[in-house]
């Protein structure tokens, strides 16, 4: 598959919707996640990103202009021991839930499918990465409806062991905008990752649609130490 760039993909889609990409830094060094959420109406765009105790959530920037919270509201990433957990929705608890249980990420999913916003149908995106004693592991999934169709759900896990360096995986709810909204396609594409937290950060935010973007979450990971690093960008501050 072809490596290509993170920030030229960025660039050229509008609306990407809301996107995960996990990796590994081009020193070896560390575990590379981020998410990033865009959004259109008022009320999508009233949000910001805050810290939590275990990761981070959503949250309204104007708690008087909150419409409907059922979809925009959730913790996008929380971490259960050496595994961290990434979603573009309430999945996050989902899975948190399922793999202390003893369930695996896949069949903590099996429970959930894509978003009820029809005629969209947004799918549903997740990540979990696995770093213990200086090993490192990753898989994503994608929860989509089949063709458009509300009674067909699709299902497609993809996992990554021992990552390359300098590459990631980048999967996101739309592959443009459009009325119905289209649905990502195919596996994961493959993305250069480079320089440190900061570079590699500030170069993905700018390179986000400065109309349709809203937060931004990146967390660099010690493979060695499990140790990390984050940056948070929001647009409302």
């Amino acid at each position: 598959m072809k490596v290509l760039s993170l920030f030229e993909e960025l660039k050229k889609n509008a609306y990407p919707g809301r996107g995960i990409v996990i990796g590994r830094s081009d020193d070896g060094k560390s575990a590379v996640c981020a998410y990033f959420i865009m959004g259109r109406s008022e009320n999508s765009r009233n949000r910001i990103f805050t810290e939590t105790e275990d990761g981070i959530k959503t949250e309204a920037f104007d708690p008087s202009k909150l419409e409907d919270p059922s979809l925009i509201i959730y913790s996008p990433l929380r971490v259960l021991g050496n595994d961290t957990i990434v979603t573009n929705g309430d999945q996050t608890d989902t899975i948190y839930d399922g793999m202390k249980s003893g369930l695996t990420f896949e069949q903590s999913l099996r429970s959930r499918t894509f978003e009820p916003d029809g005629p969209n149908f947004t799918p549903r995106i997740s990540g979990v990465m696995h770093v213990e004693d200086g090993a490192y592991d990753y898989a994503m999934s994608i929860l989509k409806s089949d063709d458009g169709r509300e009674e067909g759900s699709n299902r497609y896990t993809f996992a990554y062991e021992n990552p390359a360096e300098g590459i990631g995986r980048f999967i996101h709810t739309y592959i443009g905008d459009g009325n119905p909204l289209p649905s990502f396609e195919g596996e994961p594409e493959k993305v250069a990752l480079s320089g440190d937290i900061d570079s590699f950060s500030n170069a993905m935010w700018e390179s986000l649609n400065p109309e349709n973007k809203i937060s931004l979450y990146v967390r660099y990971i010690d493979i060695a130490t499990g140790t990390y690093e984050s940056r948070l960008f929001n647009k409302l501050k």
